[in-house]
């Protein structure tokens, strides 16, 4: 029978006692690689994108990014098992809401860790052979940890380094980058329309010219967003629209 490939796993904690209490722990089990440790959030965003780890003991609050900035961040690369270890115990609700497998209260005895650590070793054996989808994402606003169910979200706007959410008349901050969600989004029916605008194709009622000689994308509330030439025949094979090019059709290369 062949080894049962080990499962790789990242410590995220600023307290370096901490997170060498938890490299004790996890180096008893010949079923883990300890792949890093990180004390900081703004490095484990780095770590967990570069080493792609299947488990992550995270800190909740750390300096600067805490957990949920974390996970913010991660959007739809969240690792299949997440376990939140932290000496406050106010946050173990957002924390399960926000995908944990499991929560960590300091202190915890060694009896609690394995429990977890079982159930971890579960979860990624499981996700190893089942495709994973992103359902939720974690939004920090106003000192508050929302959680949105990707399919409500109706559109999506470029801001800068940010994107915003339209989501039934209101509007939330996502610390992602358009080109991020537009790659992790295909797959949910989200499409670029325009430099500036990613549509949930299940919100898109019509599509009509505008006054200008230009196309609009109409949603089912009535909100109105320009359809740029570069993604004209994309959107209209996606929608079951494709037809053939017109010799007058402008290139699809040029932006409206």
């Amino acid at each position: 029978m062949a080894e049962r490939e080990k499962i790789r796993t990242l410590v995220v904690d600023d307290e370096p006692l901490a997170r060498s209490n938890l490299k004790v722990l996890l180096r008893k089990d010949a079923e883990v690689e300890l792949v890093g440790e990180c004390a900081s959030g703004k490095e484990a965003l780095e770590e967990i994108r570069r080493k792609k780890p299947e488990l992550v003991f995270l800190d909740v609050q750390m300096p600067e990014w805490d957990g949920f900035d974390v996970l913010e961040r991660l959007g739809g690369n969240v690792p299949a098992a997440l376990v939140f270890v932290t000496a406050y115990d106010q946050y173990a609700l957002k924390a399960f809401e926000a995908g944990a497998l499991d929560y960590l209260l300091k202190p915890f005895t060694n009896a609690r860790f394995e429990t977890t650590l079982v159930r971890a070793k579960e979860r990624v054996v499981q996700g190893r052979s089942t495709a994973r989808t992103m359902e939720r994402l974690a939004i920090k606003s106003g000192g508050e940890v929302l959680f949105l169910n990707v399919e409500e979200i109706d559109w999506v706007e470029a801001a800068d380094y940010y994107v915003c959410l339209h989501v039934g008349g209101r509007t939330h901050m996502l610390r992602r980058s358009m080109a991020e969600v537009e790659e992790e989004w295909k797959a949910k029916d989200f499409w670029r329309i325009h430099r500036s605008a990613i549509v949930n194709l299940r919100r898109v009622g019509r599509l009509e010219n505008g006054a200008d000689g230009g196309s609009e994308v109409v949603l089912n509330d009535g909100t109105r967003l320009a359809l740029s030439r570069r993604y004209r025949r994309e959107l209209h094979e996606r929608l079951g629209l494709a037809r053939s090019r017109r010799p007058e059709e402008p290139g699809m290369g040029e932006e409206e």
